[in-house]
């Protein structure tokens, strides 16, 4: 789908949303980079928020460069389908064989601030990432498998305990309203 099209048909959750909906627009016409992490101001990233299907848990991995337990996701390095992104990187972080996509496209829109790290033995500057989560669902079955070079395990977390997981407020925010949206998911 093309990424300009699903994000003006996304409905915002809240007025931040709004608020980065119409950065993330601008930025598309702005930067034609913004699918690359060439870009150091802000590119495209893409996530995905994981529940069981009772919708009680939902399914993360403990980070190795933050050194938390965080959703899973990743840089788009060009690609502009974004659910796709998010589809791949959550099969390769958590070994899950048959997510089944739950939200019609974009669930949430964030945008968010990394600080400078360490990555593979390169310093990372700060910059933002633009990023368009996607909503799926695991059968709690299915076999798990932490990607080893990015995550030291995955597993399912109950959906209240999610927000107590991460070390940042930012994404404390972030978790609270994918928790929060879930609510009124149908």
């Amino acid at each position: 789908m093309n990424i300009k099209k699903e994000l003006e048909r996304y409905v915002p959750f809240d007025e931040r949303e709004a608020s980065d909906k119409r950065i993330m627009l601008e930025a598309l016409e702005k930067y034609p980079d913004i699918f690359s992490r060439e870009n150091n101001l802000a590119h495209f990233t893409a996530s995905s928020w994981v529940v069981n299907p009772d919708r009680t848990k939902v399914l993360m991995a403990y980070h190795k460069i933050f050194d938390e337990w965080a959703w899973s996701g990743g840089h788009t390095d060009g690609e502009t389908n974004l659910l796709a992104v998010a589809e791949k990187e959550l099969r390769e972080e958590t070994g899950v064989n048959s997510p089944r996509l739950l939200s019609d496209g974009i669930y949430a829109v964030e945008i968010i601030p990394v600080d400078a790290h360490v990555r593979r033995g390169e310093i990372v500057s700060p910059h933002l990432h633009l990023d368009l989560c996607y909503l799926f669902e695991v059968d709690e079955s299915e076999k798990l498998t932490a990607k080893e070079d990015e995550n030291t395990g995955v597993r399912w977390i109950p959906i209240e305990d999610a927000v107590s997981r991460t070390k940042e407020k930012k994404i404390e925010l972030i978790y609270s309203k994918l928790n929060e949206k879930l609510k009124s998911f149908s």
